[in-house]
């Protein structure tokens, strides 16, 4: 580190040479410890008169190793210091990278559900559009084969099945709707007929269960319902004419009178009957045992005519409705207040009540069939004959 070719370090060479060889410029570490030349050397020195001591290089080499070493580790610090601050920089910037990469990746994912989903659903959808086109037109041939082979296998009395099917589901109507019995069992008669002017051996069981459904039908007792209700409507009108029943007193009891004797000697039994005959004309006291009925008021005379009517009213809706126990209690409250309330000895009181009780007895309920075993059957009937001329337009239609 020392330069050789600084001014300072000329007298050096006009030392003489074993001096020069003894001191060398470049070993300062052998100029500090002893030698054992040390007296030749300094009556060399002593020999060259005002001649200056040379310069230490040494020192101002350690000063600049020491700068040097401190330039270098302050550009190292320095530049540690820069690398780490850029390798901070990337890292946050690598971050941000990848947080905007996964946030476009996770945007991309969601798109590409919502794309498959969106697809998946009008798949879904054409699908089920395609397959209900395909179930329409499939019905729609069908129906036309129905068609066709009805035009083709039709036969001329055919259309007897028909008339007498129509006939058999309006008896069911009838029947189970409007509960009338004879117009079913009619409507069953003519479609007995129509089945019996085909000459069919093969619609004997037909036959036999339209048979077994007539006969149930007339097994069915008739209830004259209008009969009924004419009826009632006619006691109706004749609540307002009924007498009523007045107070009725038990029997008066017999009293027994205390005759005057001609005896002087009775003076005072005498005078006790006189008094008591006076008392018994002037004042009458009569005991009566039983219990006394009470007249009506008019405001209740018109409660219970208005109430007969009301329940009277309440049978016929039971003889409509069919509600047995509806029509009999309803007649059999009738009845209690008219012997109650009106003169049990009027002849039309007594018409009145003999009414009542023979409505009562009457049977408004009635027990119906369930079904007609002749409507399945002849379904069944039209559907195999139609089937078998069905047949063989569809197997011609699959080859």
């Amino acid at each position: 580190m020392t330069n050789n070719n600084k001014p300072q370090q000329e007298p050096e060479t006009t030392v003489t040479p074993s001096s020069a060889a003894m001191t060398p410029p470049t070993a300062p570490d052998k100029q500090d410890s002893p030698a054992p030349k040390q007296p030749a050397t300094k009556k060399t020195l002593d020999s060259t008169p005002a001649q200056t001591p040379p310069p230490q290089p040494n020192s101002q080499g350690k000063k600049l190793a020491s700068v040097a070493l401190l330039l270098v580790l302050a550009l190292g610090a320095g530049f540690a210091y820069v690398h780490q601050q850029q390798k901070s920089e990337f890292n946050n910037q690598l971050q941000a990278v990848r947080a905007e990469l996964k946030q476009t990746r996770d945007a991309l994912n969601a798109q590409l559900e919502q794309t498959v989903s969106k697809a998946t659903s009008q798949a879904t959808e054409i699908t089920h559009r395609a397959e209900t086109v395909l179930e329409q037109q499939q019905k729609s041939i069908e129906s036309l084969q129905l068609a066709v082979a009805d035009i083709k296998g039709r036969r001329p009395n055919d259309w007897l099945l028909a008339e007498a099917d129509y006939l058999v589901k309006l008896a069911g109507r009838k029947l189970f709707l409007e509960h009338d019995v004879e117009t079913a069992t009619q409507l069953m008669e003519s479609a007995d007929q129509r089945i019996a002017a085909l000459n069919d051996p093969s619609l004997t069981p037909l036959r036999k269960a339209m048979a077994n459904d007539i006969t149930t039908l007339k097994n069915i007792p008739l209830i004259d319902r209008d009969g009924l209700v004419l009826r009632l409507i006619s006691l109706q009108q004749q609540i307002d004419n009924l007498p009523l029943a007045n107070a009725i007193l038990p029997a008066d009891q017999p009293q027994t009178s205390q005759a005057v004797s001609e005896n002087i000697d009775d003076w005072q039994t005498n005078l006790k009957n006189s008094l008591k005959a006076f008392a018994d004309n002037f004042i009458t006291f009569r005991s009566r045992d039983g219990n006394v009925i009470p007249l009506l008021s008019p405001t209740q005379h018109f409660y219970l005519r208005e109430n007969l009517q009301a329940k009277l009213e309440t049978a016929i809706k039971g003889v409509y409705t069919e509600q047995q126990t509806l029509y009999r209690t309803a007649l059999d409250t009738a009845a209690q207040w008219s012997t109650s309330f009106f003169n049990p000895d009027d002849k039309a009181v007594q018409s009145f009540n003999a009414a009542l009780a023979q409505l009562a007895e009457q049977q408004v309920q009635v027990e119906y069939p369930v079904k007609l075993q002749a409507q399945q059957q002849l379904a069944d009937v039209i559907n195999e004959r139609l089937r078998r001329s069905v047949s063989p337009l569809t197997t011609g239609a699959e080859q």
